[in-house]
């Protein structure tokens, strides 16, 4: 198989690798960061992502993966190159493209021999243009190929995508890179499942560069949606979680992304919105329903709290917060909902004890309180919060939950409990959108 590179090893770097050497190629990690690049040559990942880490030692132990800081070395004999830097949001929501021009202008200086070079990252539409104009287009071929990977589960959707997205001008660059993923695309390596094989669709630059922008503004319209459904389901007294299962039975709908809650988060949703809105300003257009998306989900916040509020007396009030993490399987706090409504609470005067599985202190927000266990967090609470659905939760023994609040108010803030669980163990429940659910009669 051929030499590739992978300039940046942060998430998506560090997961491109691992799983390109474990399809047979040899991979060669670019990382400038001194401290990110001696965790990995140990083979520690420095964020939390079930399965890589044993994935990237096993690699690197065949010698199959191995990381530098020399883009020198890297660039010798190499046929691809994965250009995965950062692109984080600028004050005007536009991508900030410093660490992908300071990449192409290392790779221009030491590319000696004809090699693709692809943007991985998300990167601002007509990246592809101006990355040419950079680097020589007389040895070097632009591509995208836009990653779709979420966090907890990026190995399987790396190994097993839905679908390949190949963006170029250059036929050849796109044959290249059909060669690199053919173990992919056929599921032919091991562990590959021939009976799901991913769509291939190939494109040209800009089109591949819209797809991810697109792809991530619709899912994240999907739950700003429900959410705004759950809302008028509280009002009328319906239940959202039913009316879910009802629309997600239409197959032009699916059910996927229609799961009623806090709001969503994470490093991409919002970075991505605003970059599509960002572009749509820049050509004189301006992007509606991408910006009524980021509102709903602003709002949430609001409306969560409200719920909240309706029921306790949030002055004094001692609450405990089950989740921090942004979602389960991962240790991100970027733009988590369970941060802004700690914030919140704290800020109408509660106690705030929190539990993660996985995140184990929040250095911004020196108020809330972090236990070392949801028993420790939920004893002497009045309300329990559960703002992300991490297995432990869902298991818990919702007696002694109870039996260890002193107050008996239980918050579903993913709508993830069964209601009647809840209510058998002596708890009154709020979810998001159930006003029809019941809570224990005097």
């Amino acid at each position: 198989m051929s030499k590739i590179a992978v300039v940046g090893t942060g998430y998506v770097g560090a997961v491109v690798a691992a799983c390109l050497a474990s399809i047979g190629h040899d991979v060669v990690g670019v990382e400038s960061n001194p401290s990110r690049l001696e965790s990995l040559r140990s083979g520690v990942v420095p964020f939390h992502e079930p399965g890589l880490p044993e994935l990237l030692s096993s690699q690197m132990e065949k010698g199959s993966l191995e990381f530098t800081d020399s883009y020198q070395d890297a660039m010798d004999g190499t046929a691809v190159t994965f250009l995965c830097v950062g692109t984080p949001s600028l004050p005007d929501g536009s991508p900030d493209t410093n660490q992908i021009e300071n990449a192409a202008r290392s790779i221009s200086e030491w590319v000696a021999n004809p090699m693709v070079v692809v943007t991985k990252s998300t990167v601002p539409i007509g990246s592809g243009r101006w990355l040419n104009e950079l680097i020589d287009g007389d040895r070097v071929s632009i591509a995208s190929n836009p990653e779709f990977l979420r966090e907890g589960s990026a190995l399987k959707d790396f190994l097993h995508p839905d679908r390949i997205v190949l963006g170029s001008d250059d036929a050849a660059a796109i044959a290249t890179l059909v060669e690199v993923y053919r173990p992919i695309i056929e599921q032919s390596f091991t562990g590959g499942r021939p009976d799901h094989r991913p769509g291939l669709v190939r494109t040209n630059l800009e089109t591949a560069e819209i797809v991810k922008y697109a792809a991530n503004a619709f899912l994240a319209m999907k739950i700003s949606f429900i959410n705004e459904v759950a809302m008028l389901a509280d009002a009328v007294g319906a239940d959202v979680t039913e009316v879910a299962t009802a629309i997600g039975m239409d197959q032009r709908i699916g059910s996927s992304f229609l799961a009623a809650g806090v709001g969503w988060g994470g490093s991409c949703f919002g970075k991505d919105l605003a970059a599509l809105q960002a572009t749509a300003r820049s050509h004189g257009l301006e992007s509606l329903i991408t910006g009524a998306v980021v509102a709903v989900n602003e709002r949430q916040i609001d409306f969560f709290v409200g719920k909240l509020s309706d029921q306790l007396d949030l002055a004094g009030a001692t609450i405990a917060l089950l989740g921090l993490a942004f979602k389960p399987g991962t240790d991100d706090l970027r733009d988590a909902p369970s941060l802004k409504v700690a914030r919140r609470l704290i800020d109408f005067g509660a106690t705030v004890t929190a539990y993660d599985p996985i995140v184990t202190s929040v250095p911004e927000l020196a108020n809330l309180a972090i236990a070392p266990s949801w028993t420790d967090a939920v004893s002497g609470a009045d309300a329990t919060v559960v703002v992300t659905e991490w297995d432990e939760f869902l298991s818990m023994n919702l007696t002694t939950l109870a039996d260890k609040m002193a107050g008996d108010l239980f918050v579903d803030a993913r709508n993830a409990f069964n209601v009647a669980a809840v209510t058998d163990a002596g708890l009154s429940y709020i979810g998001i959108g159930r006003a029809s659910a019941h809570t224990p009669q005097d």
